[in-house]
């Protein structure tokens, strides 16, 4: 059957699974357009606002589903900005597949109008980035494309359609569904071994991370954790893949890592780490484990050979995905904590961590984290983008078997309301709940307009304080009482904006106004927009912004 590569294409997508793209229209990819008009309730096409959304949706879904996000977006401008989700992607190890439009292959070279060379631009920043200047190599491609995806370190795939490509005929086939990628499993003399290793430990620790868990996939090392008494904690944004209720998960090694999983971190004999990549973040600036040859005997655990001995040269590397693992781990036999005190400490220092003094805001956060761990669904989905204000959903929620945190590791401002309105689309029945700050809010506030159009429209709450708060910090301990950029004197009525994209809003302007509020929230058929009353004083949860600057001010009259 003769078709021309736009129908092959989205023929060779529905047959590997896809069930949406978000994207932004272009007429470099009209004939992609045309066959998907052919599509609904099968392929359906999520039209977004401004290309940085759809990235940022593709690379969501990719986190929460561990399916390939879809992204369809034009040349040029349109590739450029949707780089943003391509490169949170890539940091979140998140599947997600970019379509880009591509000038004709008679024009290549000449820098025809809205050209990039795509190889070039998404080189370094995509585990693959290719063109296809033949019609008849769409589902080779394609499907090398979705197998790599989802493959080793999950990640995003950029891939250019030529113009004149899609709207080629030919006779190729369409592939007739995705390559069945068996996990890999672990040695089982490795496995002896790392039992033997964890066996002579007077201070383990499990470092757990990565997107591309199975459901209960940590529930083994779960299990096996809590019968040896070792703790456990989260890489940066991973700890909803743990039950944050047992009684041997410890926190989030993070940006604001709490004291007491920084001496875990660096006081443990043996590190267990599983599907983790030893980022920035989570080693604090590769501080607390030394590089390249760590103090503590580390066993390094992931499904990609390039991410073992990349930063850290362990003692004992395990290819293995991460389900098999925890499976394998899961079938051993415990072994004996060498001193229960180790996690005893550490776990009674996570639980104290919610107790908090009385914040100096109108909405005290604190209080409002207390009351959303109370009332929040079992199977809720929480996300956030990038600033202060995500320590509320990182550092003072607790992640139970079924809900979801999903969070950008690259720190990308304006993650968080694509990411719900994604997380909205994949479950519309789900209740999914967006932490943003009042300047990563409005980097992709147009998105209300998509959520409104998809029917996916999440709660949005908007910690509004009137600046950028994570500068203004590092602001005022570098350069106290010199205000400079951060301070956004004028904002929009938020609530009369929610309630144009067709949203229920309301501005809360006292702690003991929340509950209810976010009670007809909940009961919203049309998503809502709770715009909370936010003190800048009220930056961090245990230090105000007025003791930060004195601070500096007396450290700076000291030196």
């Amino acid at each position: 059957m003769t078709m021309n590569g736009g129908q092959l294409l989205v023929e060779s997508l529905v047959a590997l699974g896809a069930k949406k793209a978000f994207g932004v229209p272009g007429e470099s990819y009209l004939a992609v357009l045309d066959a998907l008009h052919d599509t609904p309730g099968v392929l359906d096409y999520v039209l977004c606002r401004n290309e940085g959304g759809a990235g940022f949706m593709a690379a969501a879904w990719g986190k929460l589903t561990g399916e390939p996000g879809i992204c369809m977006v034009t040349r040029g401008p349109g590739a450029t900005n949707a780089s943003i989700g391509v490169h949170t992607a890539m940091q979140d190890s998140a599947p997600m597949i970019l379509f880009v439009g591509q000038v004709g292959t008679d024009m290549k070279e000449r820098e025809a109008f809205q050209e990039l060379d795509y190889r070039a631009v998404f080189g370094t920043m995509a585990k693959w980035a290719t063109e296809i200047d033949r019609v008849e190599r769409i589902p080779e491609i394609l499907s090398r494309a979705w197998t790599m995806a989802i493959s080793g370190r999950p990640g995003p795939v950029v891939i250019a359609l030529p113009e004149d490509m899609l709207t080629s005929a030919t006779d190729a086939a369409p592939l007739r569904g995705p390559v069945q990628v068996a996990e890999p499993h672990p040695d089982p003399a490795a496995m002896a071994r790392a039992r033997q290793i964890l066996a002579g430990a007077e201070r383990p620790l499990i470092f757990y991370g990565g997107c591309n868990w199975r459901g209960d996939g940590t529930a083994p090392i779960q299990a096996f954790a809590e019968a040896s008494g070792i703790p456990v904690v989260s890489v940066f944004r991973y700890q909803d893949r743990f039950d944050n209720g047992s009684p041997v998960f410890c926190g989030e090694a993070g940006v604001g890592m709490a004291p007491s999983v920084r001496r875990l971190m660096a006081e443990a004999d043996v590190i267990l780490a599983v599907n983790a990549r030893f980022g920035e973040n989570s080693t604090e600036g590769y501080t607390l484990l030394d590089v390249p040859q760590p103090r503590q005997r580390l066993i390094h655990v992931h499904g990609d050979s390039d991410e073992l001995g990349k930063v850290y040269i362990p003692e004992l590397a395990i290819q293995s995905g991460p389900n098999a693992f925890a499976a394998a781990l899961g079938a051993m036999a415990p072994v004996s904590a060498a001193d229960p005190a180790w996690l005893a400490e550490a776990r009674a220092a996570y639980l104290a961590g919610f107790d908090l003094p009385d914040l100096p805001s109108p909405v005290d956060m604190g209080k409002v984290c207390a009351h959303l761990r109370e009332v929040l669904p079992p199977d809720a989905v929480i996300t956030n983008g990038a600033g202060n204000f995500t320590v509320w959903p990182g550092k003072f929620l607790q992640y139970r078997p079924g809900m979801r945190h999903l969070a950008p590791q690259a720190g990308a401002m304006g993650y968080g309301l694509p990411a719900a309105i994604a997380a909205k689309v994949a479950d519309p029945g789900r209740t999914v709940v967006c932490f943003a700050g009042d300047g990563d809010f409005q980097m992709n506030c147009p998105e209300l307009a998509t959520a409104l159009q998809a029917g996916a429209q999440p709660i949005v709450l908007i910690l509004n304080n009137g600046i950028y708060g994570t500068i203004r910090a590092h602001q005022e301990r570098h350069y106290p009482e010199r205000v400079s950029g951060t301070t956004m004197e004028q904002n929009p009525d938020f609530v009369m904006l929610a309630q144009a994209y067709g949203f229920h809003a309301e501005r809360i302007e006292a702690t003991e106004d929340f509950p209810e509020a976010f009670a007809r929230a909940m009961e919203s058929p049309s998503g809502a927009v709770l715009d909370l009353a936010i003190s800048p004083e009220a930056l961090t949860p245990r230090v105000s912004l007025s003791q930060m600057r004195e601070a500096a001010l007396k450290a700076r009259a000291d030196a």
